[in-house]
């Protein structure tokens, strides 16, 4: 290693937030999101808008990643980039900025994949310094996945279960729109469940073996109790919807945690963290927490500016792979569906 100081710029375009980062090691120095608002109008992420708002956001982003961080381009020892999973539109307009950045920079590309990067945020410093040993246990959970992972090195990643229908931010999203609440509703049923009774109302929890997750039948029960109840009252939702949504947040929680100890059990690690965006909801955090005592679990949770989609996490990953020489070179494309971890 030529210096003991490796800084890589990180670009995260999977899917509707346009992110740069500049890290140094495993400290990030700047981490510079811009949310797409267009996609609220639709209830839901269009993916030609956002891969045509990929293209507008990237350059000011990028360029005020360097700024924040206090750096020059040409200080940055790599570009690490999101080559997938995710909207390949999104995808393209990342892979193909950091392969040009890469030509007229003369700096080698990291490819990063997306899921991984949002386990390895837990390896980017904070105040505590407090990170997980190997191995680990992971639930990561966001819009597009629902899976839990054993993690034995920043190499080493095995899908032990995952989802095989929606993902559990999914749901939260779906059942939100079937209230009527905006896009994205996630964090809105996280909002309302706060003062509600979550033992009010029952959900339909699935039974599948092993640790595989199903949420597509909690979201059509969801779906037939609404319409039930509004037939026979219409400001149903509207008089209850803080109980609706604290119970619907205790049922998807309920199943994520379930698997989560039969994976534990199975496999003795209790060392345990949660990763991707749905990691952000506060039931979710507070549940896990509870178990440090309960199930004497060490548990991990990320920052949560690192929750989300976010180009700190491309970095550190970068980082990792780095220091393994783990680059690639013009002819990668981005991947709306990697298979291989």
């Amino acid at each position: 290693m030529a210096h003991s100081e490796i800084y890589i710029l990180g670009i995260e375009s999977s899917c509707d937030d346009t992110s740069a980062a500049v890290s140094c090691n495993t400290q990030v120095l700047s981490n510079v999101i811009s949310t797409q608002k267009i996609h609220e109008l639709y209830g839901g992420v269009v993916p030609e808008l956002a891969s045509r708002a990929h293209m507008q956001n990237i350059i000011p982003v990028v360029h005020e990643a360097i700024t924040k961080a206090g750096i020059s381009l040409d200080k940055i020892d790599a570009i690490a980039f999101t080559r997938g999973p995710g909207l390949l539109g999104s995808l393209l307009v990342g892979t193909s900025f950091a392969k040009a950045l890469s030509l007229a920079l003369e700096k080698p590309i990291i490819d990063v994949h997306h899921m991984k990067a949002h386990i390895l945020a837990h390896f980017i410093d904070n105040e505590d310094n407090n990170k997980p040993s190997f191995p680990f246990l992971c639930l990561t959970v966001s819009g597009g996945h629902t899976q839990i992972v054993k993690v034995t090195s920043f190499y080493d990643f095995e899908i032990l279960g995952s989802t095989i229908d929606d993902a559990a931010g999914e749901a939260f999203d779906k059942c939100a729109k079937i209230m009527g609440l905006p896009y994205p509703g996630g964090p809105l049923i996280d909002k309302y469940a706060q003062i509600g009774d979550d033992k009010r109302f029952q959900f339909n929890k699935p039974q599948v073996v092993g640790f595989d997750f199903s949420f597509s039948g909690l979201k059509t029960s969801f779906l037939y109790f609404i319409d039930k109840e509004k037939k026979k009252n219409p400001q149903f939702i509207d008089e209850n919807l803080h109980d609706l949504c604290a119970s619907l947040q205790k049922t998807i929680i309920e199943i994520l945690i379930q698997k989560l100890e039969l994976a534990s059990e199975k496999t003795g690690i209790k060392t345990v963290a949660i990763a991707g965006g749905v990691s952000a909801n506060s039931g979710l955090r507070n549940r896990l927490k509870s178990y440090e005592q309960d199930k004497e679990w060490k548990v991990f949770i990320p920052e949560f500016q690192f929750c989300t989609d976010n180009a700190g996490m491309i970095a550190v990953t970068g980082y990792f792979n780095y220091l393994d020489n783990r680059f690639v070179d013009q002819s990668v494309q981005a991947s709306a569906r990697i298979s291989e971890w």
